[in-house]
């Protein structure tokens, strides 16, 4: 406003316009002189006595986005219309007319706009920024306790062979000290309990094959001479004493029972001799043994029906068995046992399937797959399992290998994975020096 009255001033000195002719101080009102001192986004209005007024506005060099319409209320709300300001063009102290200017509000609008989007832009830039330094910083800085969790992880499935890395922050460190202390004394304690358990299973294995052969020399010879007995008493009393005949009978196959009851126990605690027939034959003894059992019992059922159907047990060997060493195949054929008696104990199947699997690549293993289709939830023997479960799980750890317990299509599947290596540990201790 007041580069427009010097204008008017300037004109009206240099050119020695007066009185009525004053308004020729303005000679061409949209001049580049008069344009010049209009700013963008301004209306300038000049009024000469008499006359109709005349309006200028100032040309936007920059074409500026129209602001959306919320930005406008709000902007209105808060600051209302712009308000014109107004001054009098006086010449011998009279008013010869009046300049006002007033802000466009559109024009305003829009630079506010822009100015409030440069500086959300800014404000979002740093606030982006910021966080993202804060991400790396926070992140740089838990990445300790990442890793633990990591080394926790692996600590959970059994992997005792983890270990934490040294941190630059000292309450990181005490964790990782602690944790690698920790994982260090369960490494020997849980190599100490296998060494154990190992020795302990081979007692068993020793206990077992002495009260099998005590079994076999007393208690059999013992039965062995009951049945020879009831038989000579039945034969000499049949003509004139047929009820103490009929007596002797029955304690003779009270004996006979008794005597295949014997040999079941025998089989299961004095398997056959590894070494000479094999794994393969000994578990395709069993195999036999567990079908002949079946068969025995459905053929002296009096009224056999589709759901007292005994179940048919088949073996299946993949790979060379050769590379099993001894204590290794006495574990497997132990479990072998225990799966077939929880299979039929624990279920009605009318198949189980038994399967060795030998690996010679890319590591020497070998598994044994038992299932079935009796139903059944594998979940009762994860969780509970009882004794014969828990016994394959302390043969499974004590021969580093892993047991499986998972869901059949129809049933249950067991796998139990041993390496062949683990076989010279218990060897060593089957016959120390």
């Amino acid at each position: 406003m007041r580069e427009v009255q010097e204008f008017g001033w300037r004109e009206l000195t240099w050119r020695g316009s007066a009185g009525r002719n004053a308004k020729y101080a303005f000679p061409d009102w949209r001049s580049s002189d008069v344009l010049r001192v209009i700013s963008p986004g301004y209306c300038v209005t000049i009024t000469w006595l008499d006359e109709t007024p005349r309006r200028l506005c100032g040309n936007e060099t920059e074409v500026s986005p129209e602001p959306p319409e919320i930005f406008v209320r709000l902007y209105t709300m808060i600051f209302g219309e712009s308000r014109p300001v107004e001054r009098h063009l006086l010449v011998n102290r009279r008013s010869v007319g009046t300049v006002s200017a007033v802000a466009d509000h559109a024009a305003v609008l829009r630079k506010a706009w822009r100015q409030v989007s440069v500086e959300f832009l800014i404000a979002a830039t740093m606030s982006g920024g910021i966080c993202l330094l804060v991400v790396l910083v926070v992140g740089h800085a838990l990445m300790p306790a990442e890793i633990i969790t990591g080394g926790l992880r692996r600590l959970e499935t059994g992997d005792l062979t983890v270990r934490l890395p040294a941190f630059r922050t000292r309450e990181f460190q005490h964790i990782a000290r602690a944790f690698n202390d920790l994982t260090g004394r369960l490494a020997l304690t849980t190599q100490q309990r296998a060494t154990l358990t190992k020795r302990l299973f081979i007692v068993q294995e020793e206990e077992r094959r002495s009260l099998g052969r005590d079994l076999h020399d007393e208690f059999g010879q013992c039965l062995t001479a009951t049945s020879a007995l009831a038989g000579a008493i039945a034969a000499g009393t049949r003509g004139d004493r047929p009820d103490i005949a009929e007596d002797a009978g029955e304690i003779g196959v009270l004996t006979e029972r008794m005597m295949q009851t014997l040999r079941n126990a025998l089989a299961r605690l004095r398997p056959p001799e590894l070494i000479e027939m094999g794994l393969v034959r000994c578990l395709d003894h069993l195999v036999a043994t567990w079908n002949a059992r079946s068969f025995s019992s459905q053929a002296a059922s009096t009224a056999p029906s589709s759901g007292s159907a005994r179940p048919v047990f088949r073996l299946d060997i993949v790979g060379d068995p050769g590379i099993v060493p001894e204590p290794v195949a006495l574990a497997l054929y132990r479990i072998a046992q225990e799966c077939l008696t929880n299979a039929v104990r624990h279920g009605r199947p009318s198949e189980v399937k038994v399967r060795i699997v030998c690996a010679s690549e890319p590591a020497r293993a070998v598994s044994l797959i038992v299932e079935d289709d009796g139903g059944g939830d594998p979940a009762d023997l994860t969780v509970g399992g009882g004794h014969g479960i828990l016994g394959i799980r302390e043969r499974m750890v004590a021969l580093g290998g892993v047991l499986s317990i998972g869901a059949a299509p129809m049933g249950i599947r067991i796998e139990a994975t041993i390496p062949c290596a683990a076989g010279s540990v218990a060897s060593h201790l089957d016959h120390p020096a």
